[in-house]
């Protein structure tokens, strides 16, 4: 079977800043990290190919620094990674991305069947959990959405378990057909040595915007229908009142009750008489 996974690498948030003139993430200088949501998609297409055979593809847009992602994602056993990077899609939104990403996919699938395309749920750095969808609509493939769970995968259809507001929800889809993941369905692995030592040596196959057959008014600031008003960080979180409860246990105890009542993160019974309970 053919596993197709899309990944980004995104800035580390906890090391997030932001350009006030421009209002756009400052990349220069914060150490990047593969998605953590793609990076799970990773691991249960590796999983997959482990247990029915078969390969692993991954593709990903981004400046050409984005090589350094693509051989991390090879270090854990993935066969082929391919880099979309050209200035042409500069500014893509998330309508643009699936666009870009859906014609790298389709010529994948011209000359090697896409079985199972995977993407994290969303990206850090964006939480739209637009993208794939979008790519599963373009493809004209079925979606299954927030997986926790690959539970079967034979015959030509996959289930899924997948989380939803109201509990978990499972769901049969034919293939092809593509999946979006939560953190919850796997556990990462670590990567091996030979397959350090494979991706080391590998080098990425760079794909530019004419290489392939893209309408140039969806590429970029051109096709992204969505701009960025205003962006900023989130307000510096202030520390708490501080009790040392090392000199008067039983004192600090009773403060700590009292703030929680302030607070009403615990409340007066209301047939409670005489005092709090």
């Amino acid at each position: 079977m053919h596993f197709l996974v899309c990944l980004k690498q995104v800035p580390d948030t906890s090391e997030v800043r932001i350009d006030p003139a421009t209002n756009t993430l400052m990349r220069e200088g914060v150490p990047s990290i593969i998605n953590p949501y793609d990076a799970h998609a990773l691991e249960e297409a590796i999983r997959l190919k482990e247990k029915v055979g078969g390969k692993v593809t991954i593709i990903s847009m981004g400046p050409p620094q984005a090589k350094e992602a693509l051989k991390k994602a090879m270090s854990f056993g993935a066969d082929r990674a391919i880099l979309l990077s050209d200035r042409a899609f500069a500014g893509s939104d998330s309508l643009a991305t699936a666009y870009v990403l859906t014609v790298a996919i389709q010529k994948v699938h011209e000359s090697d069947p896409v079985d199972l395309v995977f993407t994290g749920k969303e990206a850090i750095d964006g939480d739209t959990a637009q993208t794939g969808p979008g790519i599963a609509q373009r493809l004209g493939f079925p979606q299954l959405t927030y997986a926790i769970k690959v539970r079967d995968l034979n015959d030509g259809w996959v289930t899924v378990e997948r989380k939803t507001e109201a509990g978990r929800e499972v769901a049969k889809a034919m293939l092809p057909a593509l999946i979006t993941v939560e953190k919850e369905l796997n556990e990462l692995r670590y990567a091996s040595l030979p397959n350090m030592m494979k991706a080391a040596k590998y080098e990425p196959e760079y794909w530019e915007a004419k290489s392939l057959p893209y309408d140039t008014t969806q590429l970029g600031l051109k096709g992204s229908p969505t701009s960025v008003v205003r962006i900023f960080p989130p307000p510096a979180r202030s520390g708490g009142d501080k009790i040392d409860g090392m000199k008067d246990p039983q004192g600090a105890a009773a403060m700590v009750v009292e703030k929680m009542f302030q607070q009403n993160i615990i409340m007066t019974h209301p047939l409670a008489k005489g005092g709090k309970h």
